[in-house]
């Protein structure tokens, strides 16, 4: 008799372990459910600390090439221009920064970080661009991103007590704000580790980097970011660094295109990030009319 079993006669062991049932295909799929949801918001978390100390250290880096800056030019802190401040005969190439940004795919200062190297403080960031982006800071319009782009190339701006504002400090102090002073020269600021240089702005109000509000008028003209958990990077005068969290919700409107419908004009209840940057901005001029009065 032969010893060839037929296919019929072998023991049918395939089937035992050459699949998942259902109840097991449903375990495993439950597994990776909750296995997401716990790794999901801890890599989130993870990712948004890594930005905002990437953050940080571009700000800390922009504070130092001002500093640099500063010492090549007799302790005189670099031009710090609003757009419609060029009535001087400056223009915006002598600026810490040239660029003024928008909403538009038209306007090639959105992305031109070759020329935002050329001037002002590029030269003394070691014609880095990163330098001048906050990584959390990838919000562009639909216009804009409907010709590939990804990101603009600036996240920053400067304190508007801070520098020669062109025709806004031609008199020796800021029209905007005529009590308070105006900081032309890095020594001239009384307490450096209380006066802030660099922030990250609202994408919505960042345009010519010139960062303004009027310090006796309760309204966001121009408004921080909240990119880092509602914080936005401070660097200051001294070169220290600070994550500052916002309290209020007007101070935090959605990141979005024209999410920020400024001016927002603040209640007597709603003062309290707003007057923390102003105290942050300048100090009053000894000789101005509400110090006197």
């Amino acid at each position: 008799m032969s010893n060839i079993q037929s296919k019929s006669d072998r023991p049918a062991t395939a089937k035992s372990w050459g699949a998942f049932t259902l109840v097991e295909l449903l375990v495993v799929i439950a597994i990776i459910a909750i296995l997401s949801s716990i790794l999901l918001p801890a890599l989130s978390r993870a990712r948004s600390r890594a930005q905002a100390s990437f953050c940080g250290n571009n700000t800390r880096q922009l504070a130092v090439a001002w500093m640099i800056y500063a010492d090549d030019h007799y302790g005189k802190a670099p031009y710090n221009l609003g757009a419609g401040a060029t009535n001087s005969g400056l223009n915006m190439d002598v600026n810490w920064v040239n660029n003024v940004l928008d909403w538009e795919s038209s306007n090639s200062d959105n992305t031109n970080a070759a020329k935002m190297m050329a001037t002002g403080l590029g030269p003394y960031a070691s014609r880095s661009a990163s330098l001048f982006r906050c990584p959390a800071d990838d919000v562009v319009s639909p216009q804009q991103q409907s010709v590939g782009w990804s990101s603009r190339v600036r996240s920053y701006s400067m304190n508007a007590m801070i520098g020669d504002a062109g025709g806004f400090s031609q008199g020796g102090y800021n029209v905007n704000n005529p009590d308070y002073i105006q900081f032309f020269k890095v020594t001239s600021i009384p307490r450096p580790s209380d006066i802030f240089v660099f922030l990250d702005e609202h994408p919505d109000s960042i345009d010519d980097g010139y960062f303004l509000n009027k310090l006796e008028y309760p309204k966001w003209i121009d408004l921080p970011a909240s990119y880092h958990d509602g914080a936005a990077m401070f660097s200051f005068a001294d070169g220290h660094v600070e994550s500052h969290k916002w309290r209020r919700s007007s101070t935090k409107p959605a990141s979005i295109p024209f999410g920020a419908k400024l001016p927002i004009k603040l209640q007597s209840n709603d003062l309290q990030d707003f007057e923390w940057i102003i105290s942050a901005m300048s100090v009053e001029r000894p000789d101005s009319y509400y110090h006197g009065n």
